[in-house]
């Protein structure tokens, strides 16, 4: 049974609510499906808005359809509705703009990682979008100093650990500057320390985030709104303080130990 928790962003002096509402969405979504080649149908018409400058958790079990969702966010994967970033319909023309705006980080840093050394894997982006050679240095330099990994320009990414390699992914999003920050399961693999280092680094980013994760400790410090599916189905959206403390709900989704 799907639980509905009211969430509504602030208001902002000098407009009304409604229009306060249209200038701040980040991403809107109206009953979005989606299916694989071999029939697995991994969203059911999914419907979220989320506004800049929120921190929103993204929690299920395995297979709920989370990674499935957050690919629609910069068109890697596109189903049967319009989704929207920044008022941009997600569609060929806009993609470019699109995957400025959002930077998307993997679960597996050696998905994103690729390049015979840090500097180039971190500029990889930039150079892309064409900036001066200049400006890719400068931006390189910025997002290495952003997740406290300058100095390791000539290092190679392969050698580096779990917890570094996570770091030099945020980093290869971070140099093009997104407007939203979109992570899949962030923490994974990490030991206590790597985990606190890296909870501390995305706390002090300051773009929107969307995060995907079973790590409930971090949901609970990062995320002050969660979004539970399963099954590709929003079972509830809320207040994540409300939503850890429903023990039912998060054991009926697989999200808390049977007892």
């Amino acid at each position: 049974m799907r639980r509905t928790l009211v969430y509504s962003p602030c208001g902002y002096w000098g407009i009304s609510m409604v229009e306060a509402i249209e200038k701040a969405k980040a991403i809107e979504i109206e009953n979005l499906s989606f299916s694989y080649p071999d029939g697995h149908q991994a969203l059911k018409n999914i419907t979220l808005t989320i506004y800049l400058g929120e921190t929103v958790a993204i929690v299920g079990p395995n297979g709920a359809g989370k990674s499935t969702l957050l690919l629609h966010l910069n068109g890697i994967l596109r189903g049967n509705s319009v989704v929207k970033i920044m008022g941009l319909p997600v569609e060929e023309k806009n993609l470019k703009e699109i995957r400025c705006k959002v930077g998307l980080v993997f679960q597996e840093p050696e998905d994103q990682l690729f390049s015979p050394t840090v500097f180039e894997d971190v500029a990889f982006g930039p150079m892309n979008m064409g900036y001066s050679e200049v400006e890719v240095r400068e931006r390189v330099a910025q997002a290495l100093k952003w997740v406290g990994m300058s100095g390791y320009e000539g290092r190679s990414s392969h050698h580096l650990s779990v917890g570094e390699k996570k770091r030099i992914a945020i980093a290869t999003v971070l140099s093009m500057s997104p407007e939203l920050l979109v992570l899949d399961e962030p923490t994974s693999n990490l030991d206590p320390r790597s985990k606190g280092a890296l909870t501390k680094l995305l706390k002090h980013l300051p773009m929107s985030k969307i995060i995907a994760s079973h790590d409930l400790e971090l949901v609970r410090v990062l995320c002050p709104r969660t979004v539970v599916i399963d099954g590709g189905v929003t079972m509830a959206d809320g207040e994540t303080t409300s939503i850890l403390s429903d023990y039912s709900l998060l054991k009926e989704h697989g999200l808390a130990p049977e007892d």
